[in-house]
């Protein structure tokens, strides 16, 4: 493998920077501006990378894929129940909050509605998210698993319930709430699995 390019080091530097600039003030107060205070360079440098925000936006929502597309991470294929089952966990578990802020993500989407270029991008990084459930559902079903025979829809519906879920439980402030409703959604997406816990 190579080395990551001087290009490449900077670009992630600068879209942390972002990313940290918008947690703190929010998407809109984000600016090339505060990206460059926030590293201590001319807002020059930051536009020689992102020559807008827009730029830098898109950038992070690749960032976001990358860091979300963890939440797949297992130990080989999926072969077994219990590796699907922490897959599962994965998805309903408080790990997205802590992989990317839920404010900046939906601050981020709000910009499909104004923005076709950056609409295509984040439909992008769902159906990435969508394509690695659809792999770990044919790994499991190869090992027995599961028992299921259209992949592509299956893994729409778990989204389904995974993005509602998350947009719902935003609002819940209840620690044993969210744990319960959580519970609620996982054993629903079992079910559609044909699986139990």
């Amino acid at each position: 493998m190579g080395r990551k390019s001087l290009k490449e080091t900077r670009q992630k530097e600068i879209v942390i920077a972002f990313y940290k600039v918008a947690k703190k003030e929010g998407i809109e107060n984000a600016s090339i501006a505060r990206v460059a205070d926030v590293l201590d360079v001319n807002p020059s440098l930051v536009m020689h990378y992102f020559k807008t925000k827009d730029d830098l936006l898109q950038a992070l929502v690749d960032f976001n894929l990358e860091k979300y597309l963890s939440i797949y991470s297992v130990s080989g294929k999926v072969d077994s129940k219990e590796k699907l089952l922490q897959i599962i966990d994965n998805l309903f578990s408080r790990k997205w909050h802590r992989l990317f802020d839920d404010g900046v993500y939906y601050s981020c989407y709000s910009f499909i509605y104004r923005n076709k270029r950056f609409k295509n991008e984040f439909k992008e990084l769902h159906d990435s998210l969508h394509q690695n459930f659809v792999v770990t559902l044919k790994d499991a079903n190869e090992a027995g698993v599961i028992h299921i025979e259209n992949f592509e829809q299956t893994a729409k519906l778990v989204f389904s319930i995974v993005d509602g879920a998350y947009y719902y439980l935003g609002m819940v402030d209840d620690e044993k709430e969210i744990e319960s409703l959580s519970q609620c959604y996982k054993t629903h997406v079992l079910a559609l699995l044909g699986i139990g816990n």
